[in-house]
C-alpha cells in the first residue's frame, strides 16, 4: 500500500479482522505498507496499531469488539488502549525513595511521547506516568538507575572549634548551600548540642572534605587560649556579666575566692548553668570598650560555648515604632441674663434698697460707690476709702462679658440705678496631637514637646521685708510619651506606656497670679498586635448647671418676677479619647519605609506653605545640599507569589510551580 489514505486502511482492516473502528473526525494521513507474507488477523491488528502511533493516534477500547481512533495527544485521558505489548498506552504510579518527585518529573518530560504525561506526586512522593508500554518500560528503567543513593556519610567531631563556624567556612569554599537541597552533590550540616559535623556525598569527595576540617580543627587548638570576639549588634558592658555568670567569674574580674570556678555561681544571678572548664584552669573575661569587644581567656572547650552563648545573643535587636493619637473635643456653652436695681435717699429718709448677685459678673455695688466717689480731685487729701472705690468700680467693669445696660438719675429726694446683664458664649475646641517616638527593644524612651513653667513653691518675706525670697520649682507642661516595649515570639507587643498632655488654664484668679495647670494623663501597660491600633482609654464627660439668683417672694412673681432675678445656664461636654498603634522594624527596610512615609508628609506640607515658585521644599533642600545626601525612599515592595496554574483536566496533581 503506497500513499493509501489511512481511513482506507483502517477500513480495510476491520474487513479483514471483522473488528469495528470508531474514527474521530481529526484522523487525517497517508499510509505506506509493504508486506511480501500473508498474516493472521492478530498480526495486521499490530501493524494497524503502528500504523496509527506513527501517525500520531491511538486506538482505545470502546466496547466489545469495537476500537475508538482518536489524537494521541489526548490518549492520557482516555480510560485505555488496545493491543497490549509495546504498541499499547498504559498508566503507571512509579514510587521514588531518593529523588524527589518534582525534580524527576522536569527531568523525564523531555522523554516522554507527545501524547505522554508526567505528574508528580509531592504527597507519596511518587512519578504517574502515562505513556506506550515500551516507552513506559524505558521510564521505569531510567528511575531505577537514578532512584539510588550512593553517596557516603560521615559525621566529624571537633574538639577546640565551633561546628557551625567551620561548617559555615567549608560549605563557602566548596560553593555549596548546605543543608538547602537534598539532591546537592555535597551537604554540610553542624550540629551543636554535639558540637559535630556531618558530611553527606561522594566517598572521594567525602574524604577530602573529612581531612580539611580535621585540619581546621587541629590548627584551632594551636592558636592559643585568648580570643578576642568583636561585637556587632550586642553590648559588651552588658553581654559580660552574663558571660561571667556562666563561668562563675565575680563582677571585679577575678573568681569567687570561696569556691572553684567550675561550679560557682554569681550570687546576682541565680539559677545560671555555669560552664565547667578545664581542670586547673580558671576561665577569664574581660571587655575592651574601645571597640566593643569581650576578651576571652579559657580552654578552647569553654572558648567553642561561649562563642555559641556570644553568636546567639549577638543579633539585630527590633526596634518598635510607636505612634499615639490623643484626640480631645469640647463644648462649652453658657448663657447669663440678669438685673440689678439700686435705690436710696439723699437725706437717709428713703430707706437704701438695692439687688446684686453672685452669678453676675458686673455688680452694682461696685459701679455705684464709684460714682459716689466721684472723679480723683485734690479734694480727696489721699483719702484711702475713695481710692478703693474707685479701684472696685473698674475691676466690676473689666469683669464685664456680653451686654451691659442700664439707667440712673434722681428725683427729688431718691437717687435710683438699673443695670441689665447679658451674655451668650459657646466655645469649642479641637485638640489633636499625635507624638511617635522609635526605640529598641525592652529598651526605655521619652519624648518632650512643651515648656518649663515656673511654679511657686516657697515664699518667705521676713521682718519688713528685710530679706524676701522666693523658691521656684520648674514643671514640664506639654506633650509627653514615655514607653518600654518588649517584643514577643508570637508577634504582640508588650508596652508599658504613659502618655501626659498638659497646658496652662490661666491665673487662679485675679487676686492670686498662681497658675492652674490642665493635665491629662495615662499610665497602664498593654499588649497590642503589630501594627494595630487600640484605644488606652478616654473620658466622656458633660455637665449642665443651671444656677437661678433671686429675691424671695419677688422673684416668683410672673412677668414682672424676672427684675428681681439673675439666671445663668452652662454646659460643658468633653470628648477625650487616646489612642496607640506599634509597629515592629525588623529590619532596615522596615526603617526606611516607616522614615520615608514622614518625610514625605513633611515635605508635603512644606510644598504647600511655601511659595510656589521655588522648585524644592526647604527640607530636600537642606537634606541634598548640606548632608549631601537623597532624601529618603520607600524600599519596594515584594511582589507576591503567583498562584498555581490549575490542573489539566484528567491530571491527578497540578503542574510543579518553583519561585525562586
Amino acid at each position: 500500500m503506497q500513499g493509501a489514505d489511512i481511513r482506507a486502511f483502517i477500513q480495510d482492516v476491520a474487513r479483514a479482522t471483522g473488528t469495528t473502528f470508531i474514527v474521530d473526525p481529526r484522523v487525517q494521513g497517508t499510509v505506506n505498507v509493504n508486506r511480501s507474507a500473508p498474516m493472521s488477523e492478530q498480526e495486521l491488528l499490530g501493524v494497524l496499531l503502528a500504523v496509527l502511533r506513527a501517525n500520531g493516534l491511538v486506538a482505545v477500547p470502546a466496547g466489545a469488539g469495537a476500537y475508538r481512533v482518536v489524537p494521541d495527544d489526548t490518549a492520557a485521558q482516555q480510560p485505555g488502549s488496545a493491543g497490549g505489548g509495546a504498541m499499547g498506552f498504559a498508566t503507571q504510579v512509579i514510587p521514588l525513595r531518593t529523588v524527589d518527585a518534582r525534580i524527576a518529573a522536569e527531568t523525564l518530560k523531555p522523554l516522554v511521547g507527545r501524547g505522554g504525561v508526567v505528574l508528580p506526586m509531592p504527597q507519596s512522593n511518587s512519578l504517574l506516568v502515562a505513556d506506550y508500554a515500551d516507552n513506559l518500560r524505558r521510564i521505569r528503567e531510567l528511575v531505577a538507575q537514578v532512584d539510588s543513593d550512593r553517596a557516603t556519610i560521615d559525621t566529624v567531631t571537633l574538639r577546640n572549634s565551633s561546628a557551625q563556624e567551620i561548617a559555615a567556612t567549608v560549605s563557602r569554599l566548596f560553593g555549596i548551600g548546605g543543608a538547602e537541597g537534598g539532591s546537592a552533590a555535597l551537604s554540610i550540616l553542624p550540629v551543636e548540642s554535639s558540637n559535630s559535623i556531618v558530611v553527606r556525598g561522594d566517598a572521594a569527595l567525602i574524604q577530602r572534605v573529612t581531612a580539611m576540617i580535621l585540619e581546621l580543627d587541629r590548627r584551632a587548638e594551636s592558636s592559643g587560649d585568648v580570643r578576642v570576639v568583636k561585637l556587632r549588634h550586642a553590648n559588651a558592658e552588658q553581654l559580660l556579666p552574663v558571660l561571667q555568670q556562666l563561668v562563675g567569674q565575680s563582677p571585679e574580674g577575678a573568681p569567687s575566692a570561696d569556691r572553684p570556678a567550675s561550679n560557682a555561681v554569681d550570687p546576682a544571678g541565680a539559677g545560671a548553668q555555669v560552664i565547667a572548664g578545664t581542670a586547673g584552669k580558671r576561665p577569664t573575661i574581660v571587655r575592651y570598650p574601645g571597640s566593643n569587644s569581650i576578651i576571652i581567656n579559657a580552654d578552647p572547650e569553654t572558648q567553642r560555648t561561649l562563642l555559641d552563648v556570644i553568636n546567639q545573643l549577638d543579633t539585630r535587636r527590633e526596634q518598635v515604632l510607636v505612634e499615639a493619637i490623643v484626640v480631645e473635643i469640647s463644648d462649652e456653652a453658657a448663657k447669663e441674663l440678669g438685673v440689678q436695681f439700686l435705690l436710696a435717699g439723699k437725706d437717709g429718709r428713703i430707706p437704701f434698697t438695692a439687688t446684686q448677685y453672685p452669678s453676675s459678673s458686673v455688680g452694682i455695688m461696685p459701679i455705684a460707690a464709684g460714682v459716689a466717689a466721684g472723679a480723683p480731685g485734690e479734694d480727696d487729701d489721699g483719702n484711702p476709702l475713695l481710692d478703693a472705690a474707685r479701684t472696685a468700680a473698674l475691676n466690676s467693669l473689666l469683669g464685664l462679658s456680653g451686654g451691659l445696660a442700664g439707667i440712673a438719675g434722681s428725683s427729688g429726694d431718691a437717687v435710683f440705678g438699673m443695670i441689665i446683664n447679658a451674655v451668650k458664649s459657646d466655645t469649642g475646641s479641637n485638640l489633636l496631637s499625635t507624638p511617635s517616638i522609635l526605640t529598641l527593644d525592652n529598651e526605655e524612651a521619652r519624648i518632650l514637646v512643651g515648656q518649663e513653667v515656673p511654679i511657686t513653691t516657697g515664699e518667705v518675706l521676713g521682718d519688713s521685708n528685710s530679706n524676701p525670697f522666693r523658691t521656684i520649682q520648674r514643671q514640664d507642661v506639654g506633650v509627653q510619651l514615655e514607653v518600654k516595649p518588649q517584643v514577643n515570639s508570637g508577634g504582640g507587643i508588650t508596652l508599658f506606656l504613659r502618655q501626659e498632655v498638659s497646658s496652662i488654664a490661666g491665673p487662679v484668679s485675679s487676686s492670686l497670679n498662681e497658675l492652674v495647670l490642665n493635665k491629662r494623663e495615662i499610665e497602664t501597660r498593654v499588649q497590642v498586635d503589630d501594627g494595630a491600633i487600640v484605644v488606652l482609654g478616654g473620658l466622656l464627660d458633660q455637665t449642665d448647671r443651671v444656677t437661678v439668683d433671686k429675691i424671695p417672694g419677688l422673684g416668683d412673681i410672673p412677668l414682672i418676677g424676672g427684675l428681681f432675678r439673675s439666671t445663668a445656664r452652662r454646659n460643658d461636654q468633653r470628648n477625650l479619647m487616646v489612642f496607640i498603634r506599634p509597629t515592629v522594624l525588623r529590619d532596615a527596610a522596615d526603617a526606611q519605609r516607616a522614615t520615608s512615609q514622614r518625610y514625605d508628609y513633611i515635605r508635603d506640607r512644606q510644598l504647600q506653605a511655601q511659595d510656589p515658585r521655588q522648585q524644592r521644599a526647604t527640607l530636600d533642600a537642606l537634606v541634598q545640599d548640606y548632608l549631601r545626601a537623597s532624601p529618603p525612599v520607600a524600599p519596594p515592595v515584594p511582589l507576591p507569589a503567583a498562584p498555581l496554574p490549575a490542573p489539566a483536566p484528567g491530571s491527578a496533581e497540578p503542574p510543579s510551580s518553583s519561585t525562586p
